[in-house]
């Protein structure tokens, strides 16, 4: 049987952690007297901690030393943990679950390639971790997507070629990313956003099995 890397992002893919990044940017954000909408925080999808601050003082016209900015993303990562403490194996999105055991059961490689610095404790919180064979995290990486370092890294140290790669993303930047990488796309999400992906989905509950062994053997 043929092998694929089947490389996934985690915040909006695997869990929905992106409402805790909501709810924790909004509070830095109404302290600073900012208007922080579900809307703005689209933009902030895939991208760096310190991008997204630099986004927000953006929408408020708000300058800040580098030493407040460094006490605010210090602030926003203990209001994020905070929200994590109680997470557990419901907080996976429907759907993945069938995913991850049916490329399980096919022997095929699985990584995890997230802008995440929490990847770790989020995968041991929610009882995936087993299912992961790398783990590349914002740990791992300096270049933010849709710079494609975080998956290329995780399609060598899985050992398979970028153009033998899948990845499953809910951001433009990450799909950009997976594109720029030569990797077959996967858009998790609305596909009118995720327009450059090569195949969209809503969610994981509209992936079948011949679905997934097309991308196997194809």
């Amino acid at each position: 049987m043929t092998k694929k890397a089947f490389i996934f992002d985690l915040d909006g893919v695997i869990v929905d952690t992106a409402k805790y990044h909501y709810l924790a940017w909004k509070k830095i954000a109404t302290a600073l007297g900012i208007e922080f909408t579900h809307e703005h925080n689209e933009l902030l999808k895939g991208v760096s901690r310190v991008r997204s601050l630099d986004i927000i003082l953006g929408l408020g016209n708000v300058d800040a030393s580098q030493e407040q900015k460094d006490q605010w993303l210090i602030q926003k990562n203990e209001e994020y943990l905070s929200y994590l403490v109680d997470m557990d194996q419901s907080e996976i999105l429907p759907g993945v679950m069938t995913v991850l055991e049916f490329l399980k059961a096919n022997h095929q490689p699985i990584a995890l390639g997230s802008a995440s610095k929490n990847a770790r404790p989020i995968l041991e919180k929610t009882g995936i971790l087993s299912y992961f064979d790398a783990i590349v995290d914002g740990n791992d990486v300096s270049n933010a997507k849709p710079d494609p370092e975080v998956f290329l890294q995780a399609a060598q140290k899985l050992g398979i070629s970028n153009e033998n790669s899948i990845v499953f993303e809910d951001s433009v930047a990450g799909i950009q990313a997976a594109n720029i990488a030569a990797m077959t796309s996967i858009g998790i999400g609305e596909a009118a956003i995720l327009n450059e992906a090569k195949f969209n989905f809503q969610d994981f509950t509209y992936i079948d099995e011949a679905f997934l062994n097309s991308l196997i053997n194809n």
